[in-house]
């Protein structure tokens, strides 16, 4: 995965952070170096979060200034982030923004735009999250005057953007039913840094093997703070109940 979000250091077993661009045996008899090594990387990686978590922290407060909600967007490929915004974007209108983040492409800044949202594409390429940094920089190419509501609809997967502050207000997480019921308690980080969970697709629910309410039950025991909603994007009711969930967010905020 990417150079520095640590997805490659485990608090088990610290091995291999250095580059692998060539084959070797991992059969390594000093017990000392690797030591040494991974106490430079957990430093690095300190540092790193540190920096983001300063960046973030400004970013939250200069949104906060111009009373704008920010709302970080996080889930696997294909979840159905760039079909909620759509639908969101027809209801919201100019009132909000979002910032893309592909490794590739500028496919789904490109399908906001089309909507008449302003819309940003960072395209990270072998970085697999946003980090503050980028949304800053990706805020500075968004005409912020008049604006409400801020999406950052980070890149699509289900492990690195839960460990990045990326300045939002609040973390939404989507779960589709083709994804499987499983991905909760497999993959719990980003799931415990929620504060909503759209189960996504659930017009599918016909056609898959998926058990919701044992979905429930693992999402309530990894975070119980968090709200869970069954959605689909084809339901004028849920895209409304969306709309007034952010309402009732940036109105706690702000009035």
């Amino acid at each position: 995965m990417c150079e520095d979000c640590g997805c490659g250091i485990t608090d088990k077993d610290i091995q291999h952070d250095h580059k692998h661009d060539h084959l070797h045996s991992h059969e390594h008899k000093s017990s000392g170096v690797h030591h040494h090594e991974n106490k430079i990387s957990l430093s690095i990686l300190t540092n790193i979060h540190e920096k983001n978590n300063q960046k973030a922290e400004e970013i939250r407060q200069l949104l906060s200034n111009k009373k704008i909600l920010c709302v970080n967007l996080m889930s696997a490929p294909g979840s159905g982030k760039t079909s909620l915004l759509e639908e969101t974007a027809k209801i919201l209108g100019k009132k909000m923004a979002v910032i893309e983040g592909d490794l590739e492409t500028n496919k789904d800044a490109e399908r906001i735009k089309k909507k008449g949202v302003q819309a940003y594409q960072i395209t990270t390429g072998q970085t697999c999250h946003l980090d503050a940094a980028m949304v800053a920089h990706g805020i500075s190419h968004i005409n912020t005057e008049n604006l409400e509501y801020l999406f950052v609809e980070n890149v699509g997967n289900l492990v690195c953007p839960a460990s990045y502050d990326v300045g939002a207000h609040i973390n939404i997480v989507l779960l589709s039913v083709p994804e499987g019921d499983d991905k909760a308690a497999k993959y719990p980080v980003m799931f415990r840094k929620s504060d909503r969970v759209f189960i996504t697709k659930v017009d599918l629910l016909p056609h898959f093997d998926f058990n919701i309410v044992n979905v429930k039950k693992d999402i309530e025991n990894i975070n119980p703070k968090a709200d869970v909603k069954e959605f689909s994007v084809k339901d004028d009711k849920n895209i409304k109940e969306f709309i007034e969930y952010l309402l009732s967010v940036k109105d706690k905020l702000y009035l």
